[in-house]
């Protein structure tokens, strides 16, 4: 399996929660976008997606966003572009009954601006323009959560 997820077991998922509940399922989908091919890799960001940012994020999100950043570089993982648009639907997304959960979900992606500048040079162009994206939003992302106290 190499190096990609790593650690993710060690993370106490059944302890996390998403939109719907028990964050359980998150490292089987995470572990499809990682070795499925490109239908089976679409169908679990789907599920992501709904479970982690839309329509609010939760601390499942926290514990999920690193792991996306290491799928978004990976360059044998299919959906990448689709990986760096969950990140940015994160960034966007709130959670004002718990900001700190907000704010940490927001730093996680954040602070991999960095990657996200590097992924705008990619040789495939549907993640340059997803990275591209990202920077911008990133550049100008602004959150009653993110703002210093």
């Amino acid at each position: 399996m190499g190096t990609i997820l790593k650690g993710m077991s060690s993370v106490r998922w059944h302890e996390l929660t998403h939109a719907y509940g028990s964050a359980a399922e998150v490292p089987g989908r995470l572990s499809r976008i990682a070795w499925g091919d490109a239908r089976t890799s679409a169908s679990a960001l789907t599920d992501l997606g709904l479970w982690l940012g839309e329509p609010a994020v939760f601390d499942a999100t926290v514990a999920t966003v690193p792991f996306l950043w290491d799928l978004a570089v990976t360059d044998s993982v299919t959906g990448r572009s689709g990986v760096i648009e969950l990140l940015q639907t994160i960034l966007e997304h709130a959670n004002p009954p718990h900001m700190e959960v907000q704010r940490a979900a927001h730093r996680a992606v954040l602070e991999g601006r960095s990657t996200a500048e590097k992924l705008a040079g990619d040789g495939n162009a549907a993640v340059r323009t997803a990275a591209r994206e990202l920077v911008t939003a990133i550049d100008s992302h602004v959150c009653e959560s993110c703002r210093p106290a």
